[in-house]
C-alpha cells in the first residue's frame, strides 16, 4: 500500500513517514500545496493525509482539484485549527476523516486504515485466503497459524494483492503500489519478489496470468 503526505511541518512529516514505513507502507511526502497537488494527480495513492495550513496552496484548494479531477483515494486531513466551518469546508471538498492537532499517531494509524479497508471492501485489517492470513494491522502473514517471515516489500506486494483478492492485478499497477517515489521502480523487480512469495507461502498460491498479471488463490486452487 503506498500513501501519500501533505505536511509542511517538516518534523511531524518525517515523524509520520517514519511510522508508516514501520508499518510496511511505501509513503511519499510533499511540503506544499502545490507539490502535494501534482503528486496526488500523478500517482496512485491508497490514501493520503493532508494538511489545511499549506504553503502555495492550501489543503481544501488541493482537495477540491484532486476531487474534480475524479481522484478517488481516501483522504484524512490534519490541521491545527478546531473551527467547525473549516471542518465542514474540508468535508465538502471530498475529505474521508478529520484529526485536529495535536493527536495520537495511533489514532491516525487506526484512521487511515479503516479508510482503506472501506475503500478496498473489507471490514477488518485482516484478510483470509484459504489458509494464508495477512495482518494488516501488524504487518505480518501466517499459513496455517504459522508466521512467515518477509521482507518489507514482500509483505507490501503481498498486501496489496490481498487487499484486492479475486482480481487480476498487473505488474504496472503492483510497481506503482508497493514502491515509492524515490526507489528505483523496475516491473521486472515483481516477477523476482513473486518468485520469494511463492517459495514462502506455496508456489500454488500466487497465480500467473499471461499478459495480465498475477492474482491470489486459494489452496484448492479456486479465485480468492
Amino acid at each position: 500500500m503506498r500513501i501519500l503526505i501533505v505536511e509542511d511541518d517538516e518534523d511531524l512529516s518525517r515523524q509520520l513517514k517514519q511510522m508508516f514505513k514501520d508499518a510496511g507502507y511505501a509513503v511519499d511526502v510533499a511540503n506544499d500545496g502545490e507539490e502535494g497537488h501534482y503528486l496526488g494527480d500523478t500517482e496512485p495513492y491508497d490514501a493520503v493525509v493532508l494538511d489545511l495550513g499549506l504553503p502555495s496552496i492550501d489543503g481544501v484548494s488541493v482537495l477540491q482539484k484532486w476531487r474534480a479531477d475524479g481522484k478517488t483515494f481516501p483522504v484524512i486531513i490534519l490541521t491545527a485549527r478546531d473551527q467547525w466551518s473549516e471542518k465542514v469546508a474540508g468535508f465538502d471538498a471530498g475529505a474521508d476523516d478529520y484529526l485536529t492537532k495535536p493527536f495520537h499517531t495511533e489514532e491516525l494509524m487506526a484512521r487511515l486504515r479503516a479508510l482503506m479497508r472501506r475503500a478496498s471492501g473489507h471490514s477488518t485489517d485482516t484478510i483470509e485466503i484459504g489458509d494464508l492470513t495477512v495482518d494488516n494491522r501488524a504487518a505480518r502473514a501466517f499459513v496455517d497459524g504459522m508466521a512467515i517471515k518477509l521482507t518489507s516489500h514482500e509483505f507490501r506486494l503481498l498486501s496489496y494483492m490481498a487487499s484486492h483478492k479475486g482480481r487480476v492485478i498487473s505488474r504496472t499497477e503492483l510497481v506503482e503500489h508497493i514502491y515509492d517515489q524515490d526507489f528505483d521502480r523496475d516491473s521486472n523487480t515483481i516477477e523476482v519478489f513473486v518468485g520469494r512469495l511463492r517459495r514462502k507461502i506455496g508456489t500454488d498460491r500466487i497465480e500467473t496470468v499471461r499478459g495480465l498479471g498475477y492474482r491470489l488463490i486459494d489452496p484448492n486452487g479456486n479465485v480468492a
